[in-house]
């Protein structure tokens, strides 16, 4: 039969001490003697008592819980990013509560209030269309911001060198005898933006005229099917009206992948007839076939930065932080190019 769920009066009666004593051996906190942590200790495991982490939280003003909104999980790099992020700050005695708002500003601000209920010690929010506001919590807490630009310049601010990886994108796809064209989505957040202006500084920058920028509607997109017949319909107009190779700058490696298999259906070859660079360097950039040519986001790093920042203002610490904190990238070749 399951034991009757008992309170922390019974756990003082039973050990022979006084509520408060129970409370401070619960929270280790206070003043009690090893004999007696150990007697209550005991009867709290013979009991199966668990405390209210709600009232305990409400108590400490500490939930050692974490918030993380992310905008979509099915994104590769969206939940390598969360993963790592998991995983470092339950190295430093943190939970988390991961929130997929689906690009949805209305469940997103649901999540957010669900979160405060909960009492956070913190708050990471990642990526976006627009910038957050960080005032608009009702509590006082630490925010980190990864690729999404808050309204406050004093909120943490961490982000990878967009601009840059496109940069190093575009260059590569010139120097194998391409003008290249930029393959976007139609969510225009900060980092996509970045990424678009490097590519058009560097197509301007080699004078090979006006950009060739594409956008794909997957916001009304209804299935894989779907985005892949808009990329077939804009290839075969680029192939209309240029010669080959083409080359092609993807700005998400899952994008990129589309793009690969709407060529195939268009019995184009890969990096013959097309050469593509994706950016994140997601898992599925190495695995896929032939392999993707990316931009490397250092998650690790991101992770880290966001992280050491976050819990040394929980613990009410200062740190040697920049802000923003910019990382670098990388590219890296595989088969596509």
């Amino acid at each position: 039969m399951e034991k009757k769920k008992v309170s922390i009066r019974e756990i003082a009666k039973l050990s022979g001490v006084s509520i408060a004593t129970v409370s401070r051996i619960i929270n280790n906190n206070g003043r009690f003697s090893h004999e007696t942590k150990k007697r209550v200790l005991s009867i709290i495991k013979e009991n199966n008592y668990e405390t209210n982490s709600m009232a305990k939280a409400l108590r400490m003003n500490r939930s050692n819980t974490v918030g993380i909104i992310v905008p979509n999980l099915s994104n590769a790099f969206f939940s390598s990013l969360v993963e790592s992020l998991e995983s470092e700050l339950f190295k430093q005695g943190l939970s988390t509560i991961i929130c997929d708002a689906g690009r949805n500003s209305s469940k997103e601000e649901t999540y957010l209030n669900i979160l405060e209920a909960k009492l956070i010690d913190g708050l990471i929010v990642i990526s976006g269309q627009e910038e957050f506001d960080a005032h608009a919590l009702s509590r006082n807490i630490p925010v980190v911001c990864i690729d999404r630009k808050p309204t406050d310049s004093t909120v943490m601010f961490v982000s990878s060198d967009h601009y840059a990886g496109a940069v190093l994108a575009a260059e590569e796809l010139i120097s194998k005898g391409t003008v290249p064209f930029l393959f976007k989505s139609d969510y225009n957040a900060p980092s996509i933006s970045d990424r678009v202006q490097g590519f058009i500084d560097t197509i301007n920058k080699h004078g090979l005229g006006k950009p060739n920028i594409i956008t794909i509607e997957l916001s009304k997109r209804t299935n894989n099917d779907t985005t892949r017949l808009l990329i077939r319909t804009q290839l075969r107009s680029i192939l209309a009206k240029n010669k080959l190779p083409i080359g092609i700058f993807a700005v998400s490696d899952s994008l990129a992948a589309d793009v690969m298999i709407a060529a195939r259906e268009l019995n184009l070859s890969i990096p013959g007839d097309i050469r593509i660079v994706g950016f994140d360097d997601s898992p599925l950039a190495e695995y896929c076939y032939p392999s993707l040519s990316t931009i490397r986001q250092d998650v690790v790093q991101i992770s880290t930065k966001s992280t050491d920042y976050l819990v040394s203002k929980i613990n009410h610490k200062e740190g040697p932080f920049n802000n923003p904190e910019i990382v670098g990238v990388s590219f890296v070749k595989r088969e596509t190019t």
